[in-house]
């Protein structure tokens, strides 16, 4: 009778246990942006916390004196706005240019196309640009409102998500000790040592991580730039700030500098592209295969075959935010993993 109702207990307990963590990760999944906005935010506090650290620390030593907390995050915001600022002046003028050039070259641009295609028989005979416009598939102009409104809303939404991240990451700065103090009330009296360590270190990979993004960028906007100036590409500065920036967006980011090269390059000659295209692609293969394995593993401590699988891994499920944060993330996991591993390991040695 007594083993009847303990049976009976545990199959609720574990009927129980089992539908709390169906509903938790149901719940999870309905605020799944909400939450990667937190996590977003979380990472970027880690990844900054040296720096705030640093800045408000007595400049003397014995000093008491400290820059407030508060400060010493804002005046790290006020030098990203002003970078954002500077690059935006010195790479928009430039860009409008451009395309205001390409726009006037159009015609002439689309002409000479025409002329090799009816020149090696790949085209029966030319027409104009307007006849191309009108001969267009139709049911277009209805799916390009709707592809701008769709640009438009997601404009929008990103707007506000990267506010929500600026005003979030503030908070988690300005609040990580006490935070961390309240949290860490949760775990037992002799893992307090063993958790403050784990922290500090997955703060000090986060942080090894974002300072090899700012690493990686340099790389890849110099070459930019030495590159495109030898072979005599307009605006090559901008091309090369394009590519530095781009160099934080994992796959899509080096392609869309490529792209931006090879559309400047042609206004110039076909040949001009092909090379740009060329260099591009072999600077790609360079930074994919080389480069971020190399100075991630160095920088974050994470072995390029992770850094790879983390890659694949955080694109496939997620896309392309997955690949942004698939390294951070893999540092994170491997701090955890290594604690893990101690604390079993100390316990072993303890039963011998």
């Amino acid at each position: 009778m007594a083993s009847d109702r303990e049976f009976t207990r545990r199959m609720l307990q574990t009927v129980g246990t089992i539908t709390g963590v169906a509903i938790l990760l149901a719940l999870f999944w309905a605020a799944r942006e909400a939450l990667m906005l937190v996590y977003v935010s979380a990472l970027i506090a880690m990844g900054l916390s040296p720096l705030v650290r640093l800045i408000e620390r007595p400049r003397r030593q014995g000093s008491k004196r400290r820059v407030p907390r508060w400060l010493a995050i804002l005046s790290i915001y006020a030098v990203i706005v002003a970078a954002v600022v500077f690059l935006g002046l010195l790479v928009i003028p430039p860009l409008v240019a451009q395309g205001a050039s390409l726009w006037n070259k159009m015609p002439a641009e689309f002409n000479r196309l025409q002329t090799f295609l009816v020149s090696h028989k790949l085209m029966v005979h030319k027409v104009t640009l307007e006849e191309a416009v009108q001969n267009a598939p139709s049911g277009s102009g209805g799916n390009a409102v709707g592809t701008v409104l769709v640009a438009i809303s997601s404009l929008i939404g990103g707007i506000f998500g990267l506010i929500t991240i600026l005003i979030l990451t503030f908070y988690l700065l300005l609040e990580a000790g006490s935070m961390f103090e309240y949290l860490v009330r949760f775990v037992p009296l002799g893992r307090r040592g063993d958790v403050g360590t784990a922290a500090r270190q997955g703060v000090a990979k986060v942080s090894a991580w974002l300072r090899a993004q700012f690493i990686l960028a340099g790389v890849m906007g110099t070459f930019a730039a030495i590159g495109l100036g030898l072979m005599g590409v307009p605006y090559f500065y901008v091309i090369a700030l394009i590519a530095a920036v781009g160099e934080t967006i994992p796959i899509v980011g080096p392609v869309i500098g490529g792209i931006t090269a090879v559309a400047v390059a042609i206004t110039v000659s076909p040949k001009l592209a092909l090379m740009v295209g060329v260099y591009f692609l072999v600077l790609h293969q360079l930074e994919a295969n080389v480069l971020v394995p190399k100075i991630m593993e160095r920088s974050v401590g994470v072995s390029p075959v992770a850094v790879m699988v983390a890659l694949l891994v955080g694109g496939s499920l997620m896309g392309l935010v997955g690949a942004i944060l698939a390294i951070p993330t893999a540092a994170l996991l491997s701090v955890i993993i290594e604690e893990i591993a101690a604390d079993r390991e100390s316990r072993i040695q303890r039963v011998k």
